[in-house]
């Protein structure tokens, strides 16, 4: 691999996870997540013109879900230069906003480290949550690792990365502590809506009634207890979240990598066009991975009983 390798590299743990189907749905579950702090969601609503009454921004809204997407991309796959660029600018944006505290009428900066914090927490923690429950083939020391690389991430958002959970127990003590500054406000109420029921071309209004409503139901289901008792609305039983999970991961992953990294914005095939066919991102590295520091296999792929 000459090229280069970029923030984390073709060897990391998100490199293999962020190339699977379910990060779409793990996305969505971070949304629903993300809005339940009334300071963040705020911030969001008064700030975006997706959610502003206006045709043009609601038109928006879709674009605003794609840049998010490239984003990740673009940190995970891209290059070093290319991630940080991507990391300047979204510093140099949330540098210049500003919200009001619905609540207190108070002024905070939109990149305060607090709600740049629990946006991280929630991304990631839907991301492992999703993906493992979906059958997606990670050991809780991989999960740990994943959570020890997107410290980097942080760190290009604003966040100083001593200060960001690097485990799956630094990361549950987190959510315990600020479990109670959440709460169902207006702005998570539209949100809510958006999720549900996104604005859309009347042709596809069909379309989304039949997809949509499921990946929607699919991510809301996905989320801790806490967040359906604030939501107020009931979730299936989790033994039926997680078959769902799992059926819709095991169809997603039917479809050829070679068809999926073709839908925009690509980054995959950018990625494995400058470092070569072994870039390929592909969930049996990890189980690969996981049996070498198991003593199950050696460095050069022979198994061991």
């Amino acid at each position: 691999m000459a090229g280069d390798p970029g923030l984390f590299g073709p060897r990391s743990v998100t490199w293999q996870m962020h190339g699977d189907p379910m990060m779409w749905i793990a996305g969505i579950r971070a949304l629903y997540l993300q809005a339940l702090h009334p300071r963040a969601v705020a911030g969001v609503i008064q700030n975006s013109a997706a959610f502003q009454p206006n045709k043009r921004g609601r038109r928006d809204a879709w674009g605003r879900l794609m840049r998010t997407a490239n984003f990740v991309g673009t940190l995970t796959y891209g290059t070093t230069d290319a991630a940080e660029r991507a990391g300047a600018t979204v510093r140099g944006i949330h540098r210049r906003l500003s919200a009001t505290d619905p609540a207190t009428g108070e002024r905070y900066r939109i990149d305060d480290p607090d709600l740049l914090l629990w946006v991280h927490c929630a991304e990631v923690d839907s991301y492992l949550h999703v993906l493992r429950r979906s059958g997606f083939p990670l050991s809780d020391a991989q999960a740990d690792t994943y959570l020890d690389e997107h410290r980097v991430s942080a760190r290009l958002v604003g966040l100083d990365p001593a200060a960001v959970p690097g485990d799956r127990a630094a990361l549950a003590a987190y959510f315990a502590a600020v479990r109670p500054d959440l709460a169902l406000t207006p702005g998570a109420r539209q949100v809510d809506d958006f999720l549900r029921r996104p604005p859309t071309p009347a042709p596809l209004v069909p379309a989304r009634a039949l997809l949509w409503h499921r990946v929607a139901r699919l991510a809301y289901g996905a989320l801790p207890a806490f967040a359906h008792e604030l939501y107020g609305r009931p979730a299936p039983p989790p033994a039926t979240v997680t078959r769902r999970l799992r059926a819709t991961g095991r169809a997603l992953r039917t479809i050829p990598p070679a068809l999926r990294w073709q839908l925009p914005p690509k980054h995959i095939l950018r990625a494995v066009e400058r470092l070569g066919p072994d870039a390929r991102p592909a969930p049996y590295k990890l189980r690969r991975s996981a049996a070498i520091l198991d003593g199950q296999e050696d460095p050069q792929g022979e198994l061991h009983d």
